[in-house]
């Protein structure tokens, strides 16, 4: 990268709105986002989010895919990439160890995840439906490797009737089954998580602090059948198609060979996890 190119980066994001929309895409890399999606996150007018994405883009910094009618903006990891190499090219003599990004040091760092019981958290906004599913259908298809656990990030919610009653006919344990809230595992009594998936959209938006003991994290967005409208048998069927999509996702997760994958591989198949068709096959 050249100086000219670097220096119109840098005033690019010497800016707090087009620099909260840079950070948004990082979050949600390697997927791409609608632009109403990122308005909404932000708290932004589309047409102020159109500027910012067209300085972004001018400057190399974002990529734009359309599927049908819509838009999504997703983050130039290469450019990005090679920002950071501008940066530290003469950094410190040229020693890695000290000047690779800090996230690039851990996860060269990091060996082949141990044989352990391994605690996975499932975020969703209101911790009502999609994470309680993956909750609950990891504790069941997981028994004895994995230690299931969910929450949300709004401050009250409480379980879908609709959801309770489809995992009750699904021979699922749902007596310790309750919303939470995430701040319960942001203490310094909560349990050390290793694996972090945000299950919808709005959760994978936002900003949240580093989770202690570095987990891996991934996206496996669903829609929200709680917005499903029509008769109770619609709205039923609804949950329904979310149920299955997400079993098919924890039965591809628990497949995995964890302790044989190095930490980028099996961030890899996570992506992968989450990018699953939600038919049938």
């Amino acid at each position: 990268m050249e100086t000219n190119e670097a220096t119109l980066i840098l005033s690019t994001l010497a800016h707090e709105g087009r620099l909260s929309v840079l950070r948004l895409l990082a979050r949600r890399t390697p997927d791409g986002v609608r632009p109403t999606e990122i308005a909404e996150a932000l708290g932004i007018k589309l047409s102020t989010l159109s500027v910012y994405l067209g300085a972004l883009d001018r400057a190399g910094l974002v990529t734009s895919r359309r599927d049908g009618t819509s838009i999504y903006y997703s983050l130039h990891i290469a450019r990005m990439g090679g920002l950071i190499d501008f940066l530290v090219a003469d950094c410190c003599r040229g020693r890695p160890d000290l000047c690779a990004p800090r996230t690039a040091r851990l996860l060269s760092q990091e060996p082949v995840m141990p044989h352990k019981t391994f605690n996975v958290l499932f975020i969703c906004t209101g911790n009502s439906a999609r994470s309680i599913f993956a909750e609950a259908i990891l504790a069941k298809e997981g028994a004895g490797r994995f230690h299931a656990f969910s929450a949300g990030t709004r401050p009250y919610s409480e379980l879908n009737p609709f959801a309770v009653d489809l995992l009750r006919r699904n021979g699922h344990d749902i007596g310790t089954l309750r919303a939470k809230n995430i701040a319960e595992f942001q203490t310094g009594t909560a349990p050390v998580m290793d694996f972090v998936f945000t299950v919808c959209d709005g959760a994978a938006n936002e900003e949240c602090p580093p989770w202690p003991g570095q987990p891996v994290t991934a996206h496996w967005g669903l829609p929200d059948p709680v917005k499903a409208t029509g008769s109770d048998a619609e709205k039923a069927l609804a949950f329904a198609a979310t149920y299955a999509q997400m079993r098919r996702r924890i039965q591809a997760f628990v497949a995995l060979p964890i302790s044989q994958l190095d930490k980028l591989s099996l961030q890899a198949r996570l992506d992968d996890i989450g990018q699953m068709s939600d038919e049938p096959a």
